[in-house]
């Protein structure tokens, strides 16, 4: 059986991205990992006795609905099983037992991939956080005066995190009309999306024990991508004074594969310079970001109607992300919180230095002022019902390229 049956397959055996899956739909939902064009079922692999090292032996982690019982091993688990799989999975012919638990990739139903017990979402690509303060404030102030010296975020919510395929509604909200003295109770008109990239925690933390910057690799399971959607309308009237609220909560949509830290060690490279030096609770000396190339496309209803292709909204990079993961995970442990297997943190929205890098709509048509058209001659301020919004995410080319698959989702109308 060939695992990569086109150049173009998705999930290179440098990759083994893991995910939850159900072959069928009243079947039980297990750990794979998806390479070529096809699902390996490791609770299959794993009730076989064939994950018969140290950190495994005599351990259940594969045969759940989620991935965090194998999240919390940690890295020394994490290793072994990624070389028993590389190792598998290279062998010709494949193994009866291997062969016996592959399931097609585009027959099986993916979930989750883990129960998120909290989510934190980050406000750190300086690019982004420029432009918004930008449109509100003075040129000279547009980054707060905390914003060089932390990695700001806010605690969002993990019941309404969403996997890639469902769909989003409109949500209702307090909006303030322009020039109005009183809010009105009514469906976001200003509905956006953010590109952002998350990781899993793995190992976590007990309360009261920040984990160490140089620590910071050994609690990061994996990265997937993220649309965190916000109703920025809803957002403008109620952040003040305590910040995001119901703009925020109603939907974060995640790529249902969670790609290893260890498939993306080729990628590493230095971030932006950070100019004032941060605290020393913050300073490391590897580089911490990655060559992860991003995209976001939009598909109107129209244009799915015609046939016509999605349009690129925005093209940027993980790299230009100022503060990094292993920064955001030691700030955010460093009071004590305590961190525990399957946390998902995310990066806040990835802008770049150029307009079409931009990673909102917020940005790509500044607060409204700059419609971008479409090929069906329709513009966008903000996202309309039926729109499909897709982000995707790879890292390299050719043998060496790193999937991330993408995350998609369809905006339906609010609630009547």
């Amino acid at each position: 059986m060939d695992l990569i049956t086109s150049p173009d397959a998705p999930f290179s055996l440098n990759t083994l991205p893991y995910g939850v899956f159900r072959p069928a739909p009243a079947a039980a939902a297990r750990v794979g990992v998806a390479v070529g064009q096809w699902v390996l079922d490791l609770a299959a692999l794993e009730a076989a006795g064939v994950f018969d090292d140290p950190a495994l032996r005599g351990r259940s982690v594969f045969a759940h609905p989620a991935l965090n019982a194998f999240m919390a091993l940690g890295r020394a688990a994490w290793d072994e099983t990624r070389a028993t799989l590389q190792r598998l999975l290279a062998e010709r012919p494949l193994s009866p037992i291997v062969a016996r638990s592959l399931w097609p990739l585009a027959a099986v139903q993916m979930q989750l991939p883990a129960h998120i017990g909290d989510y934190t979402d980050f406000y750190s690509s300086r690019e982004h956080a420029t432009n918004v303060g930008a449109m509100f404030r003075p040129a000279d102030e547009a980054l707060l005066p905390n914003w060089l010296h932390l990695p700001v975020a806010y605690h969002g919510r993990s019941s309404s995190i969403i996997v890639s395929g469902d769909d989003v509604r409109r949500p209702w909200g307090q909006t303030l009309p322009p020039g109005a003295a009183m809010p009105i109770f009514q469906p976001s008109g200003e509905l956006d999306f953010e590109l952002e990239v998350g990781f899993f925690v793995g190992p976590g933390n007990q309360p009261g024990e920040p984990i160490p910057i140089a620590a910071a690799a050994d609690h990061i399971f994996g990265l997937v991508l993220v649309n965190d959607w916000s109703a920025r309308d809803i957002q403008r009237w109620e952040y003040r004074p305590l910040g995001p609220f119901l703009g925020k909560n109603f939907a974060t949509s995640i790529s249902p594969w969670v790609v290893p830290l260890a498939a993306l060690a080729p990628f590493r490279c230095p971030g932006p310079p950070q100019e004032p030096p941060p605290l020393p609770y913050l300073q490391h000396d590897a580089a911490w970001a990655y060559d992860i190339e991003l995209t976001a496309t939009l598909q109107s209803a129209a244009m799915q109607a015609a046939g016509l292709p999605p349009l690129a909204l925005s093209r940027t990079n993980f790299r230009h992300l100022y503060w990094s993961m292993a920064q955001q995970l030691a700030h955010h442990t460093a009071n004590g919180c305590a961190l525990r297997p399957g946390d998902l943190l995310a990066s806040g929205t990835i802008s770049g230095p150029t307009p079409d890098s931009r990673g909102s709509l917020l940005e790509l048509a500044w607060g409204g002022t700059r419609p971008i058209a479409l090929p069906t001659g329709e513009t966008r301020r903000f996202l309309e019902d039926g729109d499909r919004l897709t982000i995707a995410g790879h890292c390299g080319a050719g043998d060496d390229r790193i999937d991330f698959g993408d995350v998609t989702g369809s905006v339906q109308p609010a609630h009547a």
